[in-house]
């Protein structure tokens, strides 16, 4: 049983990765079963993405359809949930105070905020902060979140723009940090929430919808294209490796 680490860049088409210049992106592709033709969720924006990845279901059942949280009108156990109720150690390390709300209170072992436009630097300072808490507690899942690409490269200067590729080349960097300081244990996976066009996202075109989605370790076969799954198979699949029996609500399904 494997032990995992989930990295999302926010708002990094699978273009966009590919194209930057990063050798990690290669060697990601060579190494992990990988979909660079995943599909996210409508609206095609940050917490409601974030809300299916965790819980698996639409953004019409778990009702969150803007970056303003509000308390489901039926609950569905996310992923933090799940896995808490089953024993296992949870951690979550994040650059954008609206996802504080992906677990319920007393899910997580461990939280950090660290803001990004209020601290230079964040995406760097959370991988650092992350790798550190892997190094001296091993949580059984820990997930990574680098918000920079979507509020810095493409709200500010368009996605795939220089500046845009630079900060998805910077954003690659801190994930590749993380995966040659990950224990031999761990899988990891590195995804997006969304991807965008012009100078924003949401809407219900390719350009928004499609992101990468990359599993990478023992459990996974490499060099294996999975085609279109979706963002929603992100915690069965994390589930079924901790060996933690999925919500009954949850829509997606485990990759292997």
């Amino acid at each position: 049983m494997d032990k995992i680490v989930l990295v999302l860049v926010d708002g990094m088409r699978p273009d966009g990765m590919m194209q930057c210049g990063h050798p990690f992106a290669q060697e990601m592709k060579a190494a992990s079963s990988y979909s660079l033709t995943a599909q996210t969720v409508m609206p095609s924006v940050t917490l409601p993405c974030h809300m299916s990845l965790f819980h698996s279901v639409d953004p019409d059942r778990h009702g969150i359809v803007t970056n303003t949280y509000t308390p489901q009108v039926r609950p569905i156990k996310g992923l933090f949930d799940r896995l808490n109720d089953e024993g296992k150690t949870t951690a979550m390390f994040y650059t954008w105070e609206e996802l504080r709300d992906l677990g319920r209170p007393g899910s997580l072992r461990r939280s950090l905020l660290i803001k990004q436009l209020v601290i230079d630097n964040a995406d760097a300072r959370i991988t650092d902060a992350a790798i550190d808490y892997i190094a001296d507690e091993a949580p059984d899942f820990l997930f990574l979140y680098l918000g920079e690409t979507d509020e810095l490269g493409g709200h500010d200067h368009g996605w795939m723009s220089p500046e845009y590729m630079s900060c998805v080349h910077t954003a690659l960097g801190c994930a590749e940090k993380v995966w040659h300081s990950l224990p031999d244990d761990y899988s990891m996976i590195l995804t997006a929430d969304h991807g965008g066009h012009g100078r924003g996202h949401g809407a219900d075109v390719p350009e928004d919808m499609t992101i990468p989605i990359f599993f990478r370790g023992k459990p996974f076969a490499a060099g294996k294209d999975l085609g279109a799954i979706s963002i929603k198979d992100i915690a069965p699949t994390v589930a079924k490796l901790l060996n933690v029996a999925p919500a009954r609500e949850w829509e997606g399904h485990a990759v292997i």
